[in-house]
C-alpha cells in the first residue's frame, strides 16, 4: 500500500497527522463556545456600565458631602452631585441594555446525522 492510501482519512490535512476531519470539526465547535462564552464575560457595555456607576457612586457620595467653601467656588451649583447623578444614570442604562438585549447564544452543533454533506 502506498502512503496515500493508508493515511487517506488524514490527507487534507498534512501538516498536522493523526487529525481527522471529525477531530478538526470538533476543536473549531470548542473554540467558537469558548469564543462565545468570552464574548458575552467581557461585553464592553457590562465594562462601560460597572465602571460608570462605581465612579458615580463615588463623585455623587463627594457631591453630598461637599463644604460651603467647595460650594461657593463653584458659584452655588453642586457639580459633583450633579455628575455623579448623570454618571449613575449612564451606568444603570448600560447595565439595564445589557440586561434587556444580551447577546445571542451561540447556535447548538448540530448531531452527527442532521448535517449537511458538503
Amino acid at each position: 500500500m502506498s502512503e496515500h492510501s493508508e493515511h487517506s482519512e488524514f490527507s487534507e490535512y498534512p501538516g498536522h497527522p493523526g487529525y481527522s476531519e471529525k477531530d478538526v470539526q470538533r476543536e473549531v465547535t470548542e473554540l467558537e463556545h469558548k469564543s462565545a462564552t468570552a464574548a458575552r464575560i467581557f461585553d464592553l457595555r457590562r465594562i462601560i456600565g460597572g465602571l460608570f456607576v462605581i465612579y458615580g457612586i463615588i463623585v455623587t457620595i463627594a457631591g453630598i458631602t461637599v463644604s460651603d467653601a467647595n460650594l461657593d467656588k463653584a458659584e452655588g451649583v453642586n457639580i459633583n452631585l450633579w455628575t455623579g447623578l448623570g454618571m449613575l444614570a449612564l451606568g444603570v442604562f448600560f447595565l439595564a441594555w445589557l440586561w434587556l438585549r444580551p447577546l445571542a447564544p451561540p447556535p447548538l452543533p448540530l448531531p452527527e446525522e442532521e448535517r449537511p454533506s458538503e
